[in-house]
C-alpha cells in the first residue's frame, strides 16, 4: 500500500473506532508519539492506546487535508467539537513505522472531560 492509501485505511479504522484495525496498520515496532503524550512503543501498546482512548470518549476524524511526500503521508484534521491537529504517518513497506501528532491537549480536556467513573 501507498502511505495515501494506508492514510485512508487509517481514517477509515480510527472512525469505526476499531483498535484491531488500526494495530493492522503498524509494524510490530512502530512508535506512535502524541506530542502531549510520551511515545508509546510497539504495535500492542500502541492498540491498547487506541482502545483505551476509544473507551473514553467518542472521537472522529474528519479529514481537512492530506499529502504525500515520499513515504511519508499527512493528515490535517478536525473534529465535531471543534479540536484540531495534524497527524505525520511514516510509511515503509505499507506500514507505519513513526507516527506523530499535534494537537491542544488543553482544548481536548475542556472538549473531553475525564469521566467521573
Amino acid at each position: 500500500m501507498t502511505p495515501i492509501e494506508v492514510l485512508d485505511r487509517w481514517i477509515a479504522a480510527f472512525n469505526a473506532a476499531d483498535p484491531d484495525a488500526l494495530a493492522a496498520l503498524y509494524h510490530p515496532d512502530a512508535v506512535n508519539h502524541q506530542v502531549v503524550r510520551e511515545p508509546v512503543a510497539g504495535r500492542d501498546a500502541i492498540r491498547a492506546m487506541f482502545a483505551a482512548e476509544f473507551a473514553a470518549a467518542e472521537m472522529v476524524c474528519i479529514v481537512e487535508n492530506k499529502f504525500t511526500d515520499g513515504a511519508w503521508a499527512i493528515l490535517e484534521w478536525r473534529d465535531p467539537k471543534g479540536l484540531r491537529g495534524c497527524g505525520f504517518f511514516h510509511v515503509v513497506e505499507g506500514r507505519i513505522v513513526f507516527q506523530r501528532g499535534y494537537w491542544d491537549r488543553l482544548s481536548a480536556e475542556m472538549l473531553y472531560p475525564p469521566s467521573s467513573d
